[in-house]
């Protein structure tokens, strides 16, 4: 058995390839803006409850809006969707290009990231149905690692880069970057093949998003899944406490802050190459109940550690359990999800990624403003290990489940 990522789907697949390409470099951008928006609220506030405000920003509108979304997607060609979605991302990033020369209270920024997180709520959810429509089955696991490897990289270098460039040209020149970023994003979602919904179409409104909530609710396997996922992003993600540990660590130093969500970067990184060691487990559900608890174990590590470096390092483990939890959960959901629902429940599953993580850090946000940032840590990662424990001996269908090439079907286009 291979230990290395699986390329077949950047090589059977060219439709799939252009939109790695562009989801690669728009990840880019969207962490460059990520450290800009942390590090534009920071240094206006000196708030850690602010900087978790900016995770309440970005969750609220996928919250509300993306079990909507995925219903939508579940009627209309999904290709044309992404595009216009796309399209609405991109002028946001123009305006938060744009004030960050003007003198603006905080609350335009956060307003101009609850806006594009309200684009990101429908084009998410639709991003999510291409790989099992453009890849086998028996691809769909490596597709999904090699997706995974592309945001990694993009956080692995992203926050570096930022931190760079906000010490350079500043809050602005970040923002820039990433609206150059979009030109490759579209060039890849152009490169897609019309995706019309399979199956009966969705039913319009809120009858749409029932049925999706009755499929999670009856289907044991999806549903253990994204618990677990959501134990370990609301209950220990640590992303809205960097600026301070910054702070306290390393002398508030712009060009450090990076070093955080860079150094969980290169743990998913790591796993992400050699994900031939995960990818063709067939006890997906084992997997990921593994991956969610060692995040947990890291953030309590990364709590404890008194010193920077140490620290740091303590995130390294946590970004490679990170992936592995990430990418057997995509290969469980989408594997057990019947094409005429994808689109709500990858409208879930979005929320799970990326809500939980926006909660989650608002979460760890209001514990650290009222006792100490290692509160907010240690705290978290213990509360993530007991979720995922009591998940897990709790869904027998989630620890039992296994890959099968036949569970699902797919393309190659």
């Amino acid at each position: 058995m291979g230990v290395m990522v699986d390329l077949r789907p950047l090589r059977t697949s060219k439709s799939f390839r252009g939109l790695w390409i562009g989801r690669t470099f728009a990840g880019l951008g969207s962490q460059l803006t990520l450290v800009a928006v942390l590090y534009q609220v920071w240094q206006a506030t000196g708030s850690a409850l602010w900087t978790g405000a900016v995770g309440l920003a970005q969750a609220v509108p996928l919250i509300a809006l993306g079990m909507f979304a995925g219903a939508l997607v579940d009627r209309v060609d999904r290709r044309k969707f992404h595009l216009v979605t796309l399209t609405g991302q991109a002028v946001c990033s123009v305006l938060l290009a744009v004030q960050a020369f003007l003198d603006v209270p905080v609350v335009v920024v956060l307003v101009l990231v609850a806006v594009q997180s309200c684009f990101v709520a429908g084009g998410g959810p639709a991003a999510r149905t291409f790989a099992p429509r453009l890849l086998p089955a028996d691809q769909l696991a490596a597709g999904l690692a090699l997706q995974r490897i592309s945001f990694q990289g993009a956080m692995l270098l992203g926050p570096a880069l930022g931190g760079l460039l906000l010490g350079w040209v500043g809050v602005g020149g970040c923002y820039l970057v990433d609206v150059a970023t979009f030109g490759v994003a579209f060039l890849g979602a152009f490169g897609l093949p019309a995706m019309p919904p399979g199956g009966e179409p969705a039913r319009p409104g809120v009858r749409g998003v029932l049925d999706g909530l009755r499929f999670l609710a009856g289907h044991a396997t999806v549903r253990g899944a994204l618990l677990t996922d959501l134990a370990a992003t609301v209950l220990s993600m640590p992303i809205s406490l960097f600026p301070l540990l910054n702070a306290e660590r390393f002398g508030d130093d712009p060009r450090t802050l990076g070093l955080f969500l860079s150094a969980i970067a290169v743990g998913g990184v790591v796993a992400s190459v050699f994900s031939g060691t995960f990818t063709r487990l067939p006890r997906q559900g084992v997997v990921m109940l593994a991956g969610s608890t060692t995040w947990g174990l890291a953030m309590v590590l990364f709590g404890f550690a008194a010193d920077p470096w140490p620290a740091l390092g303590a995130l390294v483990p946590a970004g490679a359990a990170d992936t592995v939890s990430v990418v057997s959960r995509g290969a469980i959901v989408q594997l057990n999800t019947p094409d005429e629902l994808l689109g709500r429940v990858a409208a879930a599953e979005l929320v799970v990624g990326q809500a939980g993580p926006d909660v989650g850090n608002l979460r760890a946000g209001l514990v650290a403003h009222a006792t100490t940032g290692t509160a907010a840590l240690v705290s978290g990662g213990v509360l993530c290990v007991a979720v995922v424990a009591a998940v897990g001996a709790f869904t027998p269908g989630l620890r039992g489940y296994a890959y099968s090439p036949s569970s699902s079907s797919g393309g190659g286009a």
